[in-house]
């Protein structure tokens, strides 16, 4: 009787238990939740060579001092590109943006990280990056929690490549920040 009586409260334990896991799944898929004093302070959109490729908002609370507070970025795509392709592009960006600063295997392991962020995209597909200072970043698409990235110095690396001067797109750079 009494293992029947155990086996009953360990089965309640592990459904309270599951019940727990799932709320909490449910807070951290809804990114604005997590950021409740952001607003929009710039948009545009980024093309390559005259084909649209995406278009982008940054939500934050201060623009003055971005990498200090947590900020989101959204990219809704317009064209259909692989896991992999934006996982290469996003190494590379970084490397430029960054120089040397960032090691080899840095890289090696940012992008297996960005391999568990991103998915292929198609046109309306979205990803949400939120920088959390001191924490990393989350990723999201379309709106559910896809992978967190428990690493600042990524989160930083990562999101310079719109935000750094020395981005590739200066004017998205300008939209995003609000200052065109």
């Amino acid at each position: 009787m009494q293992a029947i009586i155990r086996h009953c409260q360990m089965r309640a334990v592990s459904v309270v238990f599951l019940l727990a896991l799932l709320c909490l799944g449910k807070a951290q898929a809804d990114w604005k939740a997590s950021l409740p004093e952001v607003e929009v302070i710039g948009q545009g959109s980024f093309s390559w060579f005259g084909l649209p490729i995406y278009s982008a908002r940054l939500w934050a609370s201060e623009p003055d001092q971005l990498f200090e507070q947590p900020f989101a970025l959204e990219l809704t795509y317009a064209r259909e590109i692989s896991r992999e392709r934006l996982v290469s592009t996003s190494v590379d960006e970084i490397r430029r943006v960054q120089g040397r600063r960032v090691a080899d295997d840095h890289l090696q392991r940012w992008a297996a990280e960005m391999r568990q962020a991103f998915v292929d995209v198609s046109p309306g597909k979205q990803i949400i990056g939120v920088h959390l200072p001191g924490a990393g970043s989350r990723f999201y698409v379309d709106g559910q929690l896809q992978h967190v990235v428990a690493d600042e110095a990524f989160s930083r690396a990562f999101f310079s490549i719109w935000l750094d001067p020395k981005t590739r797109s200066p004017a998205l750079r300008q939209a995003l920040l609000g200052l065109d």
